[in-house]
């Protein structure tokens, strides 16, 4: 059996989500994950950020449900309005860092997310990746040639199918996958508590 995460970098319940994660994580270290990005922000979804008008109100809701924080830096990106979400450029970028260090995808994700909810940092931008593959000692030349790479749109598709297969219409969720049987453990919330439960029915 498997963790499969399927999150999507501009989705602010996935930063909610980023502490109970990694806390299933420590606590099951015998799980392999999977990160699958998720295509929130695409095609005709990708537009000034002031024209979704639930976004403070819903991160209020994150921060205090979940305790995420939202850094000073992405309050006045938001308050601008002016920035694009591109979940298909947040998806290359996953998979490159993916790529450069498969076994810590989960950490490099939510990485990714502190990078925007907390540094107000663009994920269209390769030096967002190249100070973030600094940060987690990969190679960063390496990480932003594989988010600018012609094939990194095909890897980001590759997801967004990857998402769909797994029946996931809503971000974060987690599951349990065994012989391709997929069974949530979690949508949108959980504590690790919770989380753990359900695997105990499972085992």
């Amino acid at each position: 059996m498997k963790l499969v995460y399927v999150f999507d970098a501009y989705c602010g319940w996935s930063h909610g989500f980023s502490a109970t994660l990694r806390e299933v994580i420590s606590r099951h270290p015998e799980l392999p994950v999977e990160v699958v990005s998720g295509g929130l922000f695409t095609g005709d979804r990708r537009v000034p950020i002031r024209e979704f008008g639930y976004v403070q109100g819903a991160n209020a809701q994150i921060a205090e449900l979940t305790g995420a924080r939202f850094g000073e830096a992405y309050e006045r990106l938001i308050a601008d309005g002016s920035f694009v979400m591109d979940s298909e450029a947040a998806a290359r970028g996953v998979a490159a860092l993916r790529k450069a260090a498969p076994e810590r995808a989960p950490e490099l994700a939510t990485a990714l997310q502190t990078a925007f909810y907390v540094d107000g940092l663009s994920l269209s931008d390769p030096a967002t990746y190249r100070t973030l593959a600094a940060a987690a000692g990969l190679d960063a030349e390496t990480v932003v040639a594989a988010f600018q790479a012609p094939r990194a749109r095909a890897e980001a598709e590759t997801d967004f199918r990857r998402t769909a297969d797994l029946g996931v219409t809503g971000f974060p969720t987690l599951l349990a996958v065994d012989d391709e049987q997929a069974v949530p453990l979690a949508r949108g919330r959980a504590t690790a508590d919770e989380i753990d439960r359900r695997l105990t029915v499972l085992s």
